[in-house]
């Protein structure tokens, strides 16, 4: 065991702390690995983590939230299926092969989880006693409703299509990048066909340079290169003279009632938000890397996507797939967690979720749009279970398919997702599922305290 003296510098917080010298127990190969090279590695892989967050910092609001819409995308991934069919009916079986698209694990059965919602799916078999599933009629309803939806939110998601566009270095995206916003931004399920040719006068299909097709932008309008802070904050709305440069504004920002330290770096809050940055929509080239400068714009970039979003929220694996094209850190994050007054991480499921803070008052998103709330009147129906629904057959003989359709226990059930507060919040760990557990959506009434 050698001990090395390594140099380093205090990092938690404390970004002006004097320099100070770390005693380090370090084993190793002197021959086969320079120690500058592995100090180097090491400082490039340290970076902070969502499981390494203070629990303080939790916000068991959004925990819920996130929650929610994970069991919805479920529902509505099963629905886009069942829209792809002719008559929109299909073996339960053939289900199977889309458990990647529905997040939906073994040893999970397709057929419990669309048990659970029989507002919404229909189960029957037919007489060889194969269980097919289809859509009830309040189920196609909301299919109905949500098409024509869509359609009246098309000119609006297209502007927020261009806008991306405009933010972008080269002024183009591929469409299966954008396609991963799809539900985010409000898109129909024939984005990538047909509807990228729907407006030809905003953005038009080439082909990328590494192969696959792009959506590059035609022109630019000067009066969507306003920022959505700029209109809240300042009132401004589209100017056809608006050139994009440097902005001073603050960033809102909201803190877990848990986390007590905030008035602590409240200096170094306020010197953040007086720092100036540039605007999303304007040139970044001549921005250094890591600089502060840089980082506050890339914070600016998010807001804007983040603010472009129906739910205000994101998954952050489809952010960063963008970091080239709109200029950002490769620690995206770093970012999100180093400033949890504008982003929430949430770690639910296998992918994480970042929320905009100043979009929900605590479990509400303040300003709800019409797909909104169709995926609340949707949420209303899934995760209902009254008495054990009766599997229809063609001789009302036949038996369940695998066994498990028809239980025992009809008691009449709702239950409830309650996730118990413990003291300063430290608790939630122990209280959520696994990634791969389900739970079952019903009327959640249990508000969020302190």
């Amino acid at each position: 065991m050698a001990i090395q003296t390594v140099r380093g510098a205090v990092l938690s917080n404390k970004s002006n702390a004097a320099k100070v010298f770390v005693y380090m127990p370090l084993r190793r190969n002197w021959q086969r690995e320079p120690f500058l090279g592995w100090l180097q590695s090491r400082l490039m892989t340290t970076g902070k983590r969502v499981q390494d967050r203070s629990s303080k910092k939790r916000v068991h609001a959004l925990e819920i939230v996130a929650e929610k819409w994970k069991i919805a995308s479920k529902v509505i991934s099963v629905m886009e299926i069942l829209k792809q069919e002719p008559e929109m009916i299909i073996p339960v079986r053939d289900l199977d092969r889309y458990r990647n698209k529905l997040n939906l694990p073994k040893p999970h059965r397709v057929s419990d989880f669309l048990r659970k919602s029989p507002k919404v799916f229909d189960l029957y078999k037919d007489q060889r006693g194969v269980l097919w599933c289809g859509m009830t009629r309040e189920g196609e309803a909301l299919v109905e409703e949500e098409e024509r939806l869509l359609e009246d939110h098309s000119d609006k998601a297209a502007e927020y299509v261009t806008r991306c566009l405009m933010m972008s270095g080269d002024r183009r995206l591929r469409v299966d990048q954008i396609a991963n916003f799809r539900r985010d931004f409000g898109l129909p399920v024939d984005f990538g066909k047909k509807w990228v040719h729907k407006y030809p006068e905003l953005f038009k299909v080439v082909s990328c340079n590494d192969g696959g097709d792009c959506l590059e932008l035609v022109s630019w309008n000067p009066a969507w290169a306003i920022t959505e802070l700029e209109k809240k904050v300042l009132g401004v709305d589209g100017n056809s003279d608006h050139k994009p440069g440097t902005l001073s504004l603050a960033f809102p920002m909201k803190f877990p009632h848990s986390y007590k330290k905030v008035y602590r770096y409240r200096g170094k809050i306020e010197h953040f938000q007086k720092r100036s940055y540039l605007s999303p929509y304007a040139d970044a080239r001549g921005l250094t890397a890591g600089s502060p400068e840089f980082d506050k714009r890339a914070i600016a970039i998010m807001h804007e996507l983040l603010s472009f979003t129906l739910e205000k929220r994101l998954v952050t694996d489809y952010l960063t797939h963008f970091r080239r094209e709109f200029v950002m850190p490769q620690k995206l994050m770093r970012i999100f967690l180093k400033h949890f007054g504008i982003f929430y991480v949430s770690a639910r499921g296998k992918r994480f979720s970042v929320f905009l803070n100043e979009a929900y008052d605590g479990q509400e998103l303040i300003e709800k749009g019409p797909l909104v709330l169709w995926k609340e009147k949707l949420l209303g129906l899934v995760g209902y279970r009254g008495k054990k629904q009766h599997i229809e057959t063609f001789s009302d003989f036949s038996e369940s398919e695998d066994g498990i359709l028809i239980e025992e226990d009809s008691r009449d059930e709702n239950i409830n997702l309650e996730l118990e507060l413990e003291e300063g919040m430290g608790g939630l760990d122990d209280v959520l599922l696994s990634e791969d557990d389900e739970m079952e959506i019903g009327d959640i009434e249990r508000t969020v305290t302190g």
